[in-house]
């Protein structure tokens, strides 16, 4: 894959108004303007995800689906019973082959480690993506598929679909309105665990019919089919297949500190806790960022993650009252108090006597998928709150945790505008990714 380095986010940023903001109008659409006119989409993924982005994607008034592609015959075969007019496919390049003028938009629903060559696949074929997150499983491919929206003039979103809820925009107006000043420390955590401290299991299983298992490991190395081990959900414990709970989660729960605290790329990072082994990522994890200051910040802002059996500190969670639920979210510490972000959740100021009087902003409903589709039809990208412009820095700064995991305990030093790690050599093979023989990022 081509190592993309000497664009900034701040380069990427800047030529967005040039690259992208004419209406788009599908190539099988009506006239402009014309009731009819509809967008024509393909799914990636059928299953699980990939199926509540389809019931969202073509519940939109100006779209129909017309193609699918999964490995899993199965889920396939239950779309078709319901879809007949969809044409589905085991391989995803063959359906870009057989439909390539007949295809506007596309969701990409799948393991984390296809979501790059899908993505950049489709976005030089011209068209507009709809990617899980995280965006892509390296920062490296994060980068690129920046640098590929922009050079084939499309609009991208990733799906992170709380960022365009009223908890998480909330959030991000409670923090920039300084209800509890300047944030000092955060601390983002996740209850769930995609680990798996075991060694790789020494067996070979019989692959189950209709799954294409070869394009299944697509872009990864080659390797044997193992029951329940990789397919269909435990690809996430996986280092080859997936990023752990911190790229599994890190971007939803992220989002508002993020959004909210204007942060750019941190200067170093590092892991208090290593991956168990070279096949899995870790059940606990505990990561640190250091991110320069912003108008939000008073200073320097140290950013932790934990997950699994990690916790914040007491000092911060015996704020936080009974009855209040939090398993997934952020603590930010300010001058006047705590802010609790709670992801799926709304926001809690704390202490809540002294802040009984705030109440939210009204705030117009985004829909997150509906907003995509707006976009593409309108040329216009500025509702758009998981843009490439945005989730693609998101989610190079939360995967450099990963990063780290692999160097525990060192710190790590991030040059954003070169993408290297200047003070340890070795960890820079983990920025890059190399394809499998055979599968290359399709060109038009």
């Amino acid at each position: 894959m081509k190592h993309i380095q000497k664009r900034t986010r701040r380069d990427f940023i800047a030529a967005a108004s040039l690259t992208i903001g004419a209406p788009f109008i599908s190539r099988l659409s009506w006239a402009a303007g014309s009731p009819l006119q509809k967008l024509q989409y393909a799914a990636i993924g059928v299953g699980g995800r990939g199926a509540a982005d389809i019931n969202s994607m073509s519940g939109h008034k100006k779209v129909q689906m017309v193609a699918a592609a999964d490995v899993d015959s199965s889920v396939c075969k239950k779309l078709a019973a319901n879809k007949a007019d969809v044409k589905t496919f085991s391989d995803w390049r063959e359906m870009f082959q057989a439909m390539d003028k007949g295809i506007d938009i596309v969701s990409i629903s799948t393991p984390d480690h296809m979501h790059g060559i899908m993505a950049m696949s489709a976005m030089n074929l011209g068209k507009h993506v709809y990617v899980q997150k995280p965006l892509a499983q390296t920062v490296g491919e994060c980068r690129a598929m920046h640098e590929a929206a922009h050079q084939n003039k499309v609009i991208v979103q990733m799906g992170t679909q709380g960022a365009s809820s009223f908890n998480d925009r909330t959030a991000v107006d409670w923090v920039q309105r300084k209800l509890i000043g300047k944030i000092s420390e955060a601390w983002v955590f996740c209850g769930k665990s995609w680990g798996d401290k075991n060694p790789l299991p020494d067996r070979k299983d019989a692959v189950p019919d209709g799954l294409n298992w070869d394009g299944w490991l697509g872009v990864g190395e080659k390797r044997p089919f193992i029951e329940k081990y990789y397919h269909p959900k435990n690809w996430r414990r996986r280092q080859g297949f997936g990023t752990g709970t911190l790229g599994d989660m890190g971007c939803h729960i992220f989002n508002a500190m993020y959004r909210g605290l204007g942060l750019t790329a941190p200067k170093r990072v590092r892991s208090a806790t290593g991956v168990p082994n070279q096949h899995n990522w870790t059940n606990n994890e505990r990561v640190e960022y250091d991110f320069p200051a912003t108008a939000y910040t008073g200073g320097g802002l140290k950013v932790f993650w934990v997950s699994g059996s990690q916790r914040a500190p007491k000092e911060l969670t015996n704020l936080i009252p009974k009855g209040i639920k939090y398993r997934f979210g952020c603590l930010l510490k300010g001058e006047k108090g705590v802010l609790l972000l709670r992801h799926g959740n709304s926001p809690v100021l704390l202490p809540a006597e002294k802040f009984k009087n705030v109440t939210p902003k009204k705030l117009e409903a985004i829909t997150h998928h509906d907003a995509f589709i707006d976009a593409v039809l309108d040329g216009d990208q500025s509702r758009l709150l998981s843009s490439i412009d945005y989730a693609a820095p998101m989610s190079e700064f939360i995967l450099l945790g990963n990063v780290a995991m692999q160097y525990s305990p060192d710190w790590l030093d991030w040059d954003e505008k070169q993408a290297v790690i200047t003070n340890h050599k070795d960890a820079n093979r983990h920025i890059h990714r190399s394809y499998r023989s055979g599968w290359k990022i399709m060109e038009s």
